[in-house]
């Protein structure tokens, strides 16, 4: 039995996470926070997970812990964090623990603007009505999707919704940095307005590292309307392979879009040049993990959005 210990288990992220963790057989899930939401408290308290009070308790923190997560805001002062650092216990931020758990599978990570949540979306959607097994974590849902996370000792692949937002710990690194691709899927990237020139290098930097941090022989799908997006592919690694997607072509017949494909043209209940883009990202991103266009353009169908 692997125990782990979620230090502010109430966030948006953590509690998705612990609960994820809890429904994996030989894991015990425990967690602290000084400040957790009722919606949350509920769905803690479904799993068993919601701590009797709180506040933090550095004796909840003991030799028998296989690991310890630390959320984005726990200060480096924690009283718990203290205590595992005394103890010489193995502490984790939240995306390094998310790569520990997926470390053996095949990572599809989707990162870029906001559209990544359709992207990733789609890809689970797909994947989960051809009852194909992935793991996955998305910030999004949609219509019959249970869990944004879930994690398995079985399922070969893992789809991570990779975001660009910066830890204050460990050096400020992105999430996105810690997950190390086989497959990549970069949006368009919005440069942050208002910002000077170096603030704005140092963004675009960040995806640029996102790319050269992914794994040997890797394949990376990306947005080619986005003039950024192109300048950060034009020098790629020599083992990286990549694909260049864009606005499908597409008719739209009495208020119902059709995207045409190499045989036909397909019906698709999204609409709008950005939704269909993403149709596209995830098409591609499903073909590199085995899913024909068939498959895909059959199941997308009735995909109604986030």
């Amino acid at each position: 039995m692997q125990r782990v210990h979620f230090i502010a288990i109430g966030g948006a992220a953590m509690h998705n996470l612990a609960i994820a963790v809890s429904r994996k057989n030989n894991f015990f899930v425990t967690g602290s926070d000084v400040n957790i939401s009722d919606q949350t408290a509920e769905e803690l308290k479904k799993y068993d997970l919601l701590p009797e009070q709180k506040g933090w308790f550095p004796d909840k923190i003991t030799k028998t812990l296989a690991a310890v997560v630390r959320a984005n805001e726990v200060t480096d002062d924690n009283p718990e964090l203290l205590r595992a650092e005394e103890l010489g216990l193995k502490i984790f931020t939240y995306p390094e623990y998310i790569y520990q758990q997926t470390r053996s599978k095949t990572r599809l990570i989707i990162s870029g603007n906001s559209e990544r949540k359709m992207v990733a979306a789609i890809i689970v959607y797909v994947l989960k009505q051809l009852k194909l097994s992935a793991d996955y974590l998305i910030s999004a849902t949609f219509d019959g999707l249970e869990f944004p996370v879930q994690l398995s000792y079985d399922a070969r692949i893992a789809v991570i919704e990779g975001e660009d937002c910066e830890t204050r710990i460990n050096g400020c690194k992105p999430r996105f940095h810690y997950y190390k691709p086989h497959i990549a899927v970069l949006t368009g990237i919005d440069v942050p307005v208002e910002q000077d020139d170096t603030r704005i290098a140092e963004y675009i930097g960040q995806f640029a590292e996102f790319i050269e941090l992914m794994e040997f022989q890797g394949r990376l799908i990306y947005f080619g309307e986005d003039s950024i997006v192109n300048s950060l592919t034009e020098n790629l690694r020599r083992d990286l392979v990549a694909f260049k997607y864009g606005t499908p072509e597409y008719e739209i017949r009495d208020g119902v879009c059709f995207i045409k494909t190499r045989k036909e043209y397909t019906r698709v209940a999204l609409k709008g040049g950005e939704k269909l883009q993403d149709i596209e990202a995830a098409r591609l991103a499903c073909r590199q993990i085995g899913v024909t266009d068939d498959q895909f353009y059959r199941v997308v169908a009735d995909f109604e959005g986030i």
